[in-house]
């Protein structure tokens, strides 16, 4: 407030001045004084001009402007209460507000139960598409066997399939019946780790309407993604050089009397399941069976058609060719030139087919899985746009004070580093509860955005939902039979303490917390270039893993030969980068910066042309309707444009001192305080 009531004195001030000069202008005998005072007022000769009272305009844009402070788009946006106050309402003001505020909640209740589910049904969707190829992904043992290609295949995995569980309970199942070892699940498991963050991401870009919400969630959603890339760089090398984690868990494993205990509690299952069981069910047997090497799950769908099954196990009479091809145990004989024996035949009897609405359909699996992709991905936006309107419309005046204060509010000198810690903790209840690490980091993706939930504090919550994840695994790998019980659990346990050791590497001290910089850089450069966002997405998810794996199925040395000089030039471009923001005196001239390169290298803005040029055109020839939106848009912006300039080159000394001088209302307030 002090800035506004320093420039509106030196306004005043100013006005003083030019009233003054044109009083003295006016005397003939006070010329000489006047042209002394106001040097800037004369000509070449010394003359006051005959329109001598036109001064050069002294620019009043600052009284305009906002502060300076305010500018920063990381800065949480005040979220202003517009209405009347609780105490000027009257009875019937207070009873429609009370209602009001019962219908927003429970319509936000409503809209996140159905953006949860929406969810759900994503993941079933991505399991429908690419269900059968993740499985045949994981068949390839030699591949699983190099860290590099085991890492990519479980990013790969858990994108088509949309969740770490399922990826993570294949790899249980190749590692119980032998196919796999637990030392190469390792890489499988991290890569399961990087590729659940996917989701949150494509959350973030539905915020892409309004730029510097765009900007925080999308950092929001990234933190996690740097947090996995970053622990992976460090501890991947670690784990193939010394078998850390696999030993680790190996002792604790080994340490430990552990007994099958019951199933893991489906607490949000239980909530979900009546409406997404009614659209689709799926059986996730069938991808663990063909990544085992099933021949028969092949043709097999994913589609549940019979939810009540009962399988009786008979035993049959079969001729074998000797009494040595007898099963030892089993009763064998010969009966004329025939060996007999008997075996046990399992035959499933359907009981119930299922309800959901395409267990009558006769389509393939691709074709529900598309159906479902695109309903889904239409429930998650529009449910996700509601709730952000209604958080918006609801996190006002003290509630919105509350809320940031519980949040964002660190504990008192010297307990402030404390918060972190329970924000770690709280994410990890949550996660648990939710029973997805997917479904707590999309929920608080739109907070980020819309300035309920800082970037600083998203980061701990984030990380307790890694832990809250794993410790779901725990308790399910718990519940497995006995035979498979020692594997699922070291699976399991692996996963947590790779969680455990990526905290320690990336939270305790402040300046480690670099995913945190890393994804506001990268908020940055998405509010600038938006398209930019759809580039990283496809780029980390997809074309770096298909790569990686392409380079891993052609030989340990043609992934050594790519992948060796890539590394070498993106650490170089990064000292670089560093060197040339601290100290780039060190650096030879032609290295201060990257003027040398042509400009589409080191710059975003050729690359943008093209990109808006491409859409401009699409608009032009597939959309009418963008054509008029963006004149509407432009010529919004052009009357804004306009009204700034009027204010910014209005010249107080063309005013006659007859006419009252006006003063912006919040200038006056601001000199009255």
């Amino acid at each position: 407030m002090r800035w506004r009531i320093q420039k509106y004195k030196q306004f005043r001030n100013y006005q003083i001045e030019v009233s003054q000069y044109k009083r003295t202008a006016a005397s003939p005998h006070t010329e000489a004084t006047s042209t002394h005072n106001y040097p800037n007022l004369t000509d070449d000769a010394g003359n006051a001009p005959k329109d001598s009272v036109v001064l050069s305009a002294y620019s009043t844009m600052d009284l305009v402007d906002k502060d300076p402070d305010e500018d920063d788009p990381w800065n949480l946006p005040e979220l202003q209460d517009t209405g009347l106050k609780w105490s000027e309402l009257d009875v019937k003001g207070k009873v429609m507000r009370v209602l009001t505020s019962i219908v927003k909640f429970i319509l936000l209740v409503g809209f996140l139960y159905m953006f949860v589910c929406s969810l759900d049904v994503l993941s079933s969707a991505f399991q429908l598409v690419g269900g059968k190829a993740a499985g045949d992904i994981f068949q390839d043992n030699a591949v699983l066997s190099n860290p590099v290609a085991g890492l990519v295949i479980g990013v790969l995995v858990t994108v088509l399939v949309q969740s770490s569980s399922t990826s993570s309970s294949i790899v249980v199942s190749m590692v119980s019946s032998g196919l796999l070892e637990v030392q190469s699940a390792v890489p499988v498991i991290m890569g399961a780790n990087i590729g659940t963050s996917v989701t949150n991401t494509i959350v973030a870009m539905m915020q892409a309407g309004d730029r510097n919400e765009f900007r925080r969630a999308f950092a929001g959603a990234t933190v996690h993604d740097f947090f996995n890339w970053l622990s992976v760089l460090i501890l991947l090398p670690l784990e193939a050089a010394t078998g850390v984690l696999y030993k680790l868990t190996k002792i604790v494993i080994n340490s430990f009397n552990i007994q099958g205990g019951d199933n893991a509690p489906d607490l949000l299952n239980v909530i979900t399941d009546p409406l997404t069981s009614a659209i689709i069910e799926l059986d996730k047997t069938v991808i663990s069976d063909i990544a085992t090497g099933d021949p028969a799950a092949r043709n097999k769908s994913l589609i549940k058609i019979w939810c009540k099954t009962e399988k009786i196990t008979t035993l049959l009479n079969i001729t074998v060719p000797s009494a040595a091809n007898c099963t030892i145990g089993v009763p064998c004989w010969v009966e004329g030139n025939k060996t007999w024996t008997q075996i046990n035949v399992t035959e499933t009897i359907n009981l119930e087919r299922c309800n959901h609405i395409f267990a009558y359909a006769n389509l393939p699996d691709l074709a529900v899985g598309l159906i479902l992709l695109a309903l889904s991905l239409l429930i998650l936006c529009t449910c996700l746009i509601l709730i952000v309107k209604l958080l918006n419309s609801m996190l006002k005046g003290q509630v919105a004070v509350v809320i940031k204060m519980v949040l964002n509010t660190d504990f008192p000198f010297p307990f402030g580093w404390v918060t972190g810690y329970i924000a770690i903790l709280v994410g990890a209840g949550m996660t648990f509860i939710v029973q997805s690490s997917s479904v707590f980091t999309s929920a608080i993706t739109p907070l980020v955005g819309i300035g309920v939930i800082s970037l600083e504090r998203a980061y701990p919550l984030t990380l307790g939902s890694n832990i809250g994840t794993t410790t779901t695994a725990i308790l399910a790998a718990m519940a497995a039979p006995g035979e498979t019980l020692a594997n699922s659990l070291q699976i399991a346990l692996c996963h947590f303490f790779f969680n455990i050791a990526g905290i320690l590497l990336w939270y305790p001290i402040p300046f480690t917390r670099i995913p945190i910089r890393l994804a506001r850089a990268l908020g940055n450069r998405t509010a600038n270039y938006r398209w930019f966002a759809v580039v990283y997405l496809l780029l980390c998810f997809f074309l770096m893993p298909l790569t990686i794996l392409g380079l891993s199925l052609a030989g340990w040395q043609a992934l050594v030969g790519v992948a060796v000089p890539i590394v070498v030039l993106a650490i170089f471009i990064i000292i670089v980068n560093l060197m040339q923001t601290r100290c780039p005196r060190y650096l030879p001239s032609r290295l201060q910066n990257w003027d040398f390169l042509p400009r589409p290298l080191h710059s975003m803005a050729p690359w943008d042309r093209v990109v808006m040029s491409g859409m401009a055109f699409c608009g032009i020839r597939c959309c009418c309707c963008c054509k008029c939106c963006q004149k509407t848009e432009d010529e919004e912006k052009g009357g804004k444009e306009r009204k700034k300039s009027q204010e910014m080159y209005d010249n107080p000394a063309l005013t006659r001192d007859d006419e009252p001088l006006e003063v912006p209302k919040e200038t006056v307030k601001a000199t009255q305080l």
